[in-house]
């Protein structure tokens, strides 16, 4: 399957989506609804239905907000990740959900590309650093990082789901990267 420009989607092969089982039948046709298409990444993890089934509940359980950790720190965490692994796709589709979420898109567009220098607080500044720490230098990770975050106000739970995220978005890049996905061409111009 090629977008509009004749670029595929994945290098692998995309069912259609009528070969799908029902459930997935209706994420896409729920996306559809809530978006306006499907994205490129359903129509390319379902060339393994169960496993697209597997992650897709996974990534709903890790962008629910908790008091200390909002919708918007969960989308820096995606596109901070996604920024150290260069992968195209997640910069694309999370930095449109990070515009929606913020409601700024010159902010969203400057923590996607480089959070390092987009003006955030402390707080968000050592979530994000940790994220890419988890990233990076997984080995290198401490109690005092874990202790870090405690200290502006994040749970335990939720220093965790900073390490989950960050762990998810690894696995989803690398995915992403080894199946060549490209993101969907409306991403471009949402939330502007």
């Amino acid at each position: 399957m090629a977008q509009k420009t004749g670029v595929p989607i994945s290098w692998f092969p995309v069912p259609d989506e009528s070969e799908l089982p029902e459930n997935l039948q209706g994420l896409f046709r729920k996306a559809k609804e809530n978006l306006g298409f499907v994205p490129n990444v359903f129509r390319a993890y379902s060339f393994r239905p169960e496993r697209l089934s597997a992650w897709f509940n996974h990534y709903k359980q890790l962008h629910v907000p908790t008091d200390n950790l909002s919708e918007a720190e969960r989308e820096m965490i995606a596109v901070a990740v996604s920024m150290e692994n260069g992968c195209l796709y997640c910069l694309v589709a999370h930095g449109a959900e990070l515009r929606r979420a913020l409601g700024d898109p010159v902010a969203a567009d400057r923590i996607t590309l480089d959070y390092r220098r987009a003006g955030l607080d402390e707080r968000t500044r050592a979530i994000l650093d940790y994220a890419v720490k988890v990233t990076k230098e997984p080995l290198e990770c401490t109690p005092e990082d874990i202790e870090r975050l405690q200290g502006y106000g994040l749970t335990l739970e939720e220093v965790w789901d900073v390490a989950e995220i960050a762990a998810m978005y690894n696995f989803t890049n690398r995915m992403s990267l080894a199946c060549g996905m490209i993101p969907n061409e409306e991403y471009h111009a949402l939330f502007r």
